[in-house]
């Protein structure tokens, strides 16, 4: 998956210092003069984290909370959690550093940290951990619109937290997070029913557990829903109320996203003036905070307000910092509104043809975002997602169900009729499923036993044999020896490729060359064979079933090239036909399919041939593995006048 690319932010570490310095100086005498106690100092509060050493999130966010946005902090607990061995304290750590880069909108640092953060937390089996480390990666792949990524980790986390036995305050919230990330993605799809589904039952959850930064999260995702349905009015009560939650946490983050919303409802409401008012108050507060991702969206719809009160200077600038912005940390959403933005600026300037330009660049990303492939994937999983919600809500209301009836004690000879019918079922389709099992088995090494059988047919091995006597007999053995290292060569072959489900396209071409040359020498080498592919296939990485050339080439040669008279020709090529398949030509110019019957036809001894058959037979079973067709097209070939001019196999074999 492609990674967003961000610029490293410049740090200071003298300037910061003496800013933290200023900032303990003045807490020091604020508080000395309130009379009251100052807090304990960092050291200290480290000191009795590591030897308390809790395990969960809450408990160790109980003694860090003032001190998790402070990244200095933060490495050193990390250091020093490494050296006590604490894991769990170095899993919040890096969950901690990661929630900073994101905050920052440096998403590789934030994927780093969280990922590094997951895999200790499976290494050391802290559930809790590693349920919250799965939604902070989710949360980082949604910034970037990689919903895709951002929807398995949310549900991985989703379905493990539902699976965890005790049901903690920080399983709870784990729950929440799931539910309330998996509502945004539902609402990048355009799926706000959904969406406003899955907010609502986290905003019920996060009432029950007083947690008002859920509180305001929820009520602010279902107000963007809803005006993206239309329904403004709706929507802006919900972005008050999580702006009333926001000013009584005193978050001055969350008041600027709510505020940044409210202003977007005023423009969508054709009121720039009041949307202006509150944009302006923005500026200032999100660039202390740095969330570019927050940020260009209040650059854009500054610029939006300007540009609806006629300030169009100061719109463009806006407009373009944002656009800059948006693509400098791969914010593709950004990008989008921007560009259309910028378009409908051009267009109050009179410049259409710019405005096609920008125009056109939006459709160009919304196109990149939601291109085909990637919604029918999200839209499996929903679906799937989904259809696993209905069938565990099934489930609980069956157990209720089954509750109920052991209280009443009522319908036992019903319940026990079922379950014995039920354990029948269940064993007849078991017997039946091991019996199909049992019988595909069978067949699979029956038709192994058909393969050897006909690629090793009594003729070819007693016409080899033969030519090596005569070899012999008339003391030639150079050619003896020859023949005989490539007959046992190609007998080998055969006994291992016998017991092999598939090969290799080189090792199969190595097979074909060695029988097309033992067969040529018993023709005193007048067969003019070829095998030829194409450039940029890999034979070594195509697979094939063993030994599916012989029987086409054998055809060819003693039905088609045996009974010709002057040139004798045959041609293999290997060319790709798609993503999905390659073709596999054998040409040869014998006397054709018609001439061959007639002469069979004369023949004493007829030998029917089922090699052919074996083979597309076994082709099937190779089909059904790799759920793609294949085919086998027998085409007779003619010369310009319309005589028979020999043969033409086509193979077609699934290669994905």
């Amino acid at each position: 998956m492609r990674q967003p690319t961000t610029k490293r932010l410049p740090f200071y570490p003298k300037y910061f210092v003496v800013l933290q310095l200023a900032m303990l100086f003045v807490l020091f005498v604020g508080k000395a003069q309130d009379g009251l106690k100052l807090e304990k100092p960092f050291e200290v509060t480290l000191n009795q984290l590591l030897k308390e050493k809790p395990l969960n999130y809450e408990d160790i966010d109980g003694y860090f909370y003032k001190y998790k946005k402070d990244t200095l902090l933060i490495k050193s607990f990390l250091e020093q959690a490494i050296k006590k061995k604490y894991p769990a304290g170095q899993i919040y750590a890096l969950n901690m550093m990661g929630t900073y880069f994101r905050n920052k909108s440096n998403y590789p640092k934030a994927v780093e940290a969280h990922e590094a953060a997951l895999e200790l937390a499976q290494k050391v089996e802290n559930k809790e951990l590693e349920i919250s480390s799965l939604n902070m990666l989710g949360v980082v792949y949604r910034r970037t619109d990689a919903v895709r990524t951002a929807l398995d980790y949310h549900q991985q986390a989703l379905e493990k937290a539902e699976a965890v036995a005790s049901n903690s305050k920080d399983v709870k919230k784990s729950i929440n997070i799931a539910l309330n990330s998996i509502g945004n993605i539902y609402q990048a799809l355009g799926q706000y029913d959904l969406a406003i589904g899955n907010f609502k039952r986290a905003l019920a959850s996060e009432i029950e557990l007083g947690n008002n930064l859920g509180l305001a999260i929820n009520n602010q995702n279902i107000g963007d829903c809803l005006e993206q349905q239309g329904k403004l009015d709706e929507a802006l009560d919900y972005y008050r109320k999580s702006l009333a939650i926001n000013d009584e946490m005193d978050n001055e983050y969350g008041r600027v996203i709510c505020k940044n919303s409210i202003a977007q409802i005023y423009l969508k409401q054709n009121m720039p003036n009041a949307a202006l008012v509150l944009l302006e108050q923005l500026v200032e507060p999100i660039s202390n905070i740095g969330d570019k991702f927050i940020w260009t969206s209040v650059l854009h719809n500054l610029g939006w307000a300007q540009m609806n009160t006629g300030d169009l200077t100061a719109a463009e600038k806006n407009m373009r910092t944002g656009l800059k912005m948006a693509r400098d940390n791969d914010i593709l959403g950004q990008v989008i509104y921007g560009n259309k933005l910028l378009s409908d600026l051009e267009i109050k300037k009179n410049n259409y043809q710019q405005a096609l330009v920008y125009f056109k660049e939006a459709e160009r990303y919304e196109n990149e975002i939601k291109s085909d492939q990637n919604n029918r994937y999200i839209n499996d999983l929903i679906l799937r997602y989904e259809a696993e919600k209905q069938t565990t809500e099934i489930k609980e209301l069956a157990q209720k169900n089954e509750l109920i009836n052991l209280k009443l004690r009522k319908h036992q000879t019903t319940i026990l009729v079922s379950a014995l019918l039920t354990g029948l079922v269940i064993t007849i389709l078991f017997i039946m499923y091991r019996q199909h099992q049992s019988n595909y088995e069978k067949r699979v090494i029956g038709l192994e036993q058909n393969m050897l059988r006909s690629q090793m047919n009594p003729h070819f091995l007693f016409n080899s044999l033969n030519s090596i006597k005569l070899y012999i007999i008339n003391n030639d053995k150079k050619n003896a020896v020859h023949y005989l290292n490539k007959f046992s060569k190609l007998v080998r072959r055969i006994l291992d490729g016998s017991t092999l489900k598939e090969t290799t396209l080189a090792e199969e071409l190595e097979t074909a060359e060695l029988y097309l040359n033992i067969e040529n020498i018993r023709f005193s080498n007048t067969i003019d064979y070829k095998i030829e592919i194409t450039e940029g296939l890999d034979p070594e990485t195509l697979k094939l079933p063993s030994l599916i050339l012989q029987p086409f080439l054998e055809n060819a040669i003693w039905h088609g090239l045996s009974s010709k008279e002057g040139e004798k020709k045959l041609r293999v090529t290997i060319t790709p036909k798609n993503d999905y398949h390659i073709h596999i030509n054998i040409i040869d110019n014998g006397v054709g399919r018609a001439t061959s019957e007639k002469i069979k036809e004369k023949r004493v001894i007829k030998r029917k041939s089922v090699g052919i058959d074996i083979t597309k037979e076994r082709l099937a079973n190779f089909a059904k593995d790799y759920q793609n067709d294949y085919s086998v097209d027998i085409i007779d070939l003619f010369d310009e006048k319309g005589k028979p001019n020999g043969t033409k196999v086509v193979i077609e074999i699934p290669t994905i």
